[in-house]
């Protein structure tokens, strides 16, 4: 009853929203044989214990030489994965993945493309007033937040014809909102800050000119790891298991993902330290020789029968390796450049509000030691967070690893920070949630007032 008036109207002053998911929310499909690598409804993954659903699963390890922008298959992101359909010994189950979050924009009256368009609901003559944006979570998220560029103008091109059609209005100025989760915070906040910018070849900062907020106007982050997870490091060295549904992920394979190492925490932050000693954190976590040392990812000795398989057509065990860390050594620089480029403190443009939402009160990994002897990574410490995020990375806090002060000091500049006693999957489930979204998206004053002449 809240939302009801807001929810039913329609006026060109009323923002868009895009919805953009975090890591594994996007279904990639092989579009050479129309396979679906990943979200497909009653299997969800390709297998990555068979040579091809390895291959299809990983990104080219390339021949050395190549640009990481280079390196590209035929693996592309098709749709937002909402929910999947599996079974487990005979028994269905059915996944929920970001069905609760357009449950909770459709109370509020946004109407969402794919649904539409799919059919599944029959908006009639209405526009749509939701958008989907699917990303490859396996590639860089610099390539995403470009991809993401692009997607945005298209939409603001649509939404301004469909102003003319419905209210004959021209070149309205559209301005979107967007409701990011996880990992696609990162997407979002590299794209307002850098617009279409790519990282400089030669390692130095992109310019700063916050050119995607010309677009955008209020950002909801849901979960977002800011300041990265000790958990992405672990799956980089030990691969992961994503759940008793799916398959294990051999780290041979996550290797290949450059948003994986995208994901580490920041050094400065001293989460990850030799030998259980707090006193001894890793200054270098993206140096390539210490991976190569400590054989992590790509460099893991026991990953060779795995890199066989990824590179089919290398016979020579010497050459496979080389390769592997050439691939390792680019993506670490790539991971390098980003992570400086997104910590540089920066107030946002008049305009942009950006609101955190995270998952507090359960004990999350945080602080993980490393073996000097042979690399071996183990979780030793946990702290605030849900679960999955730890509350000072969401913030992207600096008084870890530094010295304590009664503020808390980041470089974003959130406008409003909402914490709910929620783990990290369960946080747009909550009611809280779907009533403070709703405000702050329908009926919150904005910043600047557009008049829209008719």
């Amino acid at each position: 009853m809240t939302y009801n008036a807001s929810a039913s109207y329609e006026g060109p002053d009323r923002n868009p929203i895009i919805v953009i998911p975090g890591l594994l929310g996007s279904k990639l499909q092989d579009q050479a044989t129309q396979m679906m690598v990943w979200g497909a409804y009653d299997a969800l993954s390709a297998d990555p214990k068979d040579p091809e659903g390895l291959r299809l699963l990983s990104l080219p390890v390339g021949n050395g030489s190549e640009p990481l922008a280079l390196l590209r298959d035929q693996v592309e992101a098709v749709a937002v994965l909402d929910k999947a359909h599996v079974s487990v010994l005979g028994i269905p189950f059915e996944l929920e993945v970001y069905g609760g979050i357009l449950r909770v924009l459709g109370v509020g009256g946004y109407r969402d493309e794919a649904l539409g368009l799919a059919g599944e609901i029959d908006y009639g003559p209405d526009h749509f007033t939701c958008f989907q944006f699917p990303y490859d979570w396996r590639r860089d998220i610099v390539d995403s937040a470009r991809l993401l560029a692009d997607f945005i103008k298209e939409k603001r091109a649509y939404v301004q014809a469909e102003y003319q059609r419905r209210f004959g209005i021209e070149n309205v100025d559209v301005k979107f909102d967007i409701a990011t989760l996880s990992m696609g915070g990162l997407v979002t906040r590299y794209f307002l800050m850098y617009g279409d910018r790519d990282l400089p070849a030669d390692g130095s900062q992109p310019e700063l000119t916050w050119e995607g907020a010309k677009y955008v106007e209020r950002v909801v982050f849901v979960g977002t790891p800011n300041a990265g997870s000790v958990l992405a490091f672990e799956n980089l060295v030990n691969g992961t298991d994503l759940g008793p549904f799916l398959p294990f992920y051999p780290p041979a394979l996550i290797g290949t993902f450059p948003s994986a190492y995208q994901l580490v925490p920041r050094a400065r932050h001293k989460v990850v330290v030799w030998d259980g000693d707090l006193d001894k954190p890793i200054t270098d976590l993206l140096d390539p020789g210490l991976w190569e040392r400590m054989h992590w990812g790509l460099a893991a000795p026991d990953q060779e029968s795995l890199l066989a398989d990824m590179m089919p057509d290398v016979s020579d065990l010497e050459e496979r390796r080389r390769r592997a860390l050439k691939l390792q050594e680019k993506i670490l620089a790539r991971a390098e450049a980003f992570q400086r480029a997104m910590d540089r403190p920066a107030s946002p443009p008049p305009g942009l509000q950006m609101f955190l939402v995270l998952g507090d009160g359960h004990q999350t990994p945080m602080i993980a030691s490393v073996s000097s002897e042979d690399g071996s990574f183990d979780i030793i410490g946990y702290g605030d967070g849900d679960g999955t995020v730890p509350r000072y990375s969401g913030l992207m806090d600096e008084r870890m690893g530094g010295e304590w002060q009664q503020r808390a000091t980041s470089p974003i500049a959130f406008h409003s920070v909402l914490f709910l006693p929620e783990e990290h999957a369960n946080l747009t489930k909550s009611p809280v949630f779907r009533d403070n979204v709703l405000y702050w998206l329908l009926q919150d004053p904005r910043p600047t007032l557009r008049l829209v002449k008719r």
